[in-house]
């Protein structure tokens, strides 16, 4: 488990202190696959540079299963174990950076060397002989489906390829945690597919915790089993992914989900006249989302039925988030005043998330 608490972290710009990490506490499981999003200058780097220890944080502890809690206090680090703190050494310290792999956007390979030269970097300071050393990065180029460009270089892989070297790299020393760092943002999509794919699989054979970052609702919903959402240095909201997607609470969450769907097309359909978005008491654009209960019910055409409403269908949607269906529908639904009331309270017994647009241009 990664337990993280109040972590702070500031940076000195030439006009003003920035909180890059303001008070961010999170708990992510063994094993789990965890998102952490937002824009752009959110902070979600900095954190994860600081789980990694690649920035000290100013102040809270990180405490990670197998290795202790690490305190920053008034510049100075701090390792608890078994219930006594010291001061946390240097030794210390990278055996701890050691012990967390990550990989970035941008691959970060090393041009003039071979895959293999590249894999086995991270393991010719442990001490073990060329023998061990080509074992394992044997082993790791058939992980990540590689084996037959053991002697090529960087610049003769696509970029997906590279990215499979980059985490084989990170591999090595055989981590518990890997971590990404908007490592799918530079790949087309097919390559986006492929990593992601291949980061389930190694979640599943090695019991890997992963920590993703990204600005990219697809990719939580694709991998991730929890996520958190980042703004100013803050976590403003939390929570399984199927959850956030089926219920965001936050602004900022509404439209990292809204740009994953279809559903976010009815800003352009308003904004060229296409649909109505004037809601009166007897007409009202909504927004329906149908959980994993109520996706497969037939409650449109049974509220157009039973209320007397017009239900017209302007956008609809289903994905699949965390093995999952999730629905969505934007719709006008007319009729006289107490119908529409009515229908709308029906449909909200149904378990559906109903939302009256209110569209500002």
């Amino acid at each position: 488990m990664i337990s993280i608490k109040d972590l702070h972290k500031r940076f000195m710009t030439k006009t003003a202190e920035v909180n890059a990490v303001d008070g961010v506490s999170l708990e992510i499981a063994d094993g789990q696959i965890y998102g952490i999003m937002g824009y752009s200058g959110a902070g979600k780097s900095t954190l994860v540079r600081c789980i990694n220890f690649l920035e000290l944080p100013d102040s809270g502890s990180i405490e990670i299963s197998g290795f202790g809690k690490v305190i920053s206090e008034g510049g100075r680090m701090f390792l608890e174990r078994d219930g006594s703190r010291s001061p946390m050494s240097e030794k210390e310290l990278r055996a701890l950076r050691r012990s967390i792999g990550m990989i970035f956007q941008h691959f970060n390979l090393l041009d003039r060397s071979t895959v293999f030269d590249n894999i086995a970097y991270p393991l010719k300071y442990t001490g073990k002989s060329r023998q061990e050393i080509e074992a394992r990065v044997d082993e790791l180029l058939g992980l990540v489906d590689l084996k037959d460009k053991k002697y090529s270089y960087p610049s003769q892989l696509s970029g997906g390829q590279k990215q499979r070297v980059a985490i084989a790299r990170a591999l090595a020393n055989s981590p518990k945690i890997l971590l990404s760092d908007e490592a799918t943002s530079a790949l087309d999509p097919d390559a986006t597919e492929s990593i992601l794919a291949l980061l389930k699989e190694l979640n599943r054979k090695l019991g890997l915790t992963i920590v993703i970052i990204t600005h990219e609702m697809a990719v939580i919903k694709a991998i991730a089993d929890r996520v958190a959402v980042m703004e100013d240095g803050r976590v403003v909201e939390e929570g399984g992914v199927y959850d956030i997607f089926a219920a965001p609470a936050e602004k900022i969450t509404k439209k990292f989900v809204g740009s994953s769907s279809g559903l976010e097309k009815i800003d352009k359909l308003i904004e060229s006249g296409a649909v109505e978005a004037e809601n009166t008491d007897t007409d009202k654009l909504i927004r329906l989302t149908f959980s994993k209960e109520s996706v497969g019910e037939a409650i449109i055409s049974r509220v157009s039925r039973n209320y007397g409403v017009d239900v017209n269908l302007v956008l609809a949607n289903v994905d699949v988030v965390a093995g999952a269906a999730l629905g969505g529908i934007v719709a006008k639904i007319s009729g006289e005043k107490d119908a529409v009331s009515a229908a709308l309270a029906y449909i909200e017994s149904c378990g559906v998330r109903t939302e009256v647009i209110e569209y500002v241009g």
